[in-house]
C-alpha cells in the first residue's frame, strides 16, 4: 500500500471521529489505527511520520500516529528505520 493511501486513510478516519468527538479524536483514531490496521500498514505510517514529519496529515491524525509512536516500542524502532 501507498504512504498516500494510508495518509488518505488516517484523514478519513481524523473526519469521522473529529464529527463524533473532537475533544477525544486523537486517542479515538490511534485506538481504531492500533485495532484494524495491519502491522505493515502502522509499519509505513510510522516511517513517514520519522522521514516527512507526517506530511499530509491532519491535526489529529498525525497527533494520533505520534502517540501511537510514543506508545509502542515496536512503533518507536520502526519509525527509528
Amino acid at each position: 500500500m501507498t504512504v498516500q493511501r494510508l495518509v488518505y486513510m488516517a484523514n478519513q478516519i481524523e473526519s469521522f471521529f473529529i464529527a463524533e468527538a473532537p475533544d477525544h479524536a486523537a486517542a479515538a483514531i490511534a485506538d481504531h489505527i492500533r485495532k484494524y490496521w495491519d502491522p505493515r500498514m502502522r509499519r509505513q505510517i510510522f516511517e513517514h511520520l520519522a522521514a516527512h514529519g507526517g506530511e499530509g496529515l491532519k491535526p489529529a491524525a498525525l497527533a494520533a500516529i505520534q502517540s501511537l509512536v510514543a506508545s509502542d516500542p515496536a512503533a518507536k524502532t520502526a519509525a527509528a528505520s
